[in-house]
């Protein structure tokens, strides 16, 4: 499955929504990656277990489900998710890039492919729509908290 959509992160034309400079993206972005807690509600408990200049390993505690994932950066522009397989989860990518078509115009795309395997060879319409939808809403939380700790006093600075 193949997923990709857009969230407008500035709107000039909206005066009710603050505007988030690159950096306060960026860096809510990365807080995303460095606790998950802050913005995953179904997740219990999460390790790093590597961490590099411009990359994280991680396992992601969901009840029973453990989850490991490769966070990599490309600072101030995307931040892309490896999900290995697990069990009856297949493999998967999320990549998140921050899109700027003019100044101050920050969009961020959200590309999802869950990898071909047994689990995913078995997914059938209903249960990708429900998917897509799934991560729509999870994407939209996380530009919310972004917002939200942007706002807080020193947040996302």
């Amino acid at each position: 499955m193949r997923f990709s959509h857009l969230i407008q992160i500035n709107d000039p034309l909206n005066p009710l929504i603050d505007s988030l400079s690159r950096k306060q993206l960026w860096r809510g972005l990365v807080l995303r990656a460095e606790n998950p807690l802050l913005f995953v509600m179904a997740l219990d408990r999460f390790e790093i277990v590597e961490r590099g200049e411009k990359e994280l390993v991680r396992v992601l505690h969901f009840g029973s489900v453990r989850l490991r994932d490769r966070v990599s950066f490309s600072p101030m522009r995307q931040v892309r998710y490896e999900v290995e397989a697990a069990g009856d989860t297949p493999a998967a990518s999320l990549v998140m890039t921050i899109e700027e078509p003019e100044p101050e115009q920050l969009f961020v795309r959200f590309d999802y492919e869950t990898l071909p395997g047994d689990a995913a060879a078995s997914m059938d319409e209903f249960y990708s729509s429900f998917a897509k939808q799934a991560y729509l809403e999870a994407d939209i939380d996380t530009i919310s908290t972004i917002r939200r700790l942007a706002q807080e006093p020193g947040g996302l600075a």
